[in-house]
């Protein structure tokens, strides 16, 4: 919607490049493009449409920006975000919220490095 176009692969691949920034693009698989390398993520769930998780991983990108590049921070925060509502798919089914997410995220990091 920001750029008037379909969110696929070639164009978050596309307008990354042309404003020399990193996108991070949510739906059923998030698309993470600097405009040189894209990847995507299907690490989350239905549970995940909910108010504030969006603003949860956004969160957690910018923290990880400080100690990564914009690409990394992305990609990890999407990925343990992802798994943060997963873990609670599996303990609640679809019956959880933002700050929930936001309080599973270490938990998340710690289960993915292993």
């Amino acid at each position: 919607m920001l750029f008037g176009m379909e969110g696929n692969a070639g164009n978050v691949k596309a307008m990354a490049a042309m404003h020399h920034c990193v996108i991070l693009k949510k739906g059923p698989v998030d698309i993470i493009s600097n405009g040189k390398r894209t990847v995507t993520n299907r690490v989350h769930n239905q549970g995940m449409t909910k108010g504030g998780t969006g603003d949860v991983l956004a969160g957690l990108v910018a923290a990880l920006a400080c100690k990564n590049d914009a690409f990394t921070a992305a990609w990890a925060g999407a990925v343990i975000t992802g798994n943060a509502g997963n873990m609670l798919k599996r303990k609640y089914g679809y019956n959880f919220c933002a700050s929930e997410v936001a309080d599973m995220l270490a938990e998340s990091f710690a289960a993915l490095k292993k």
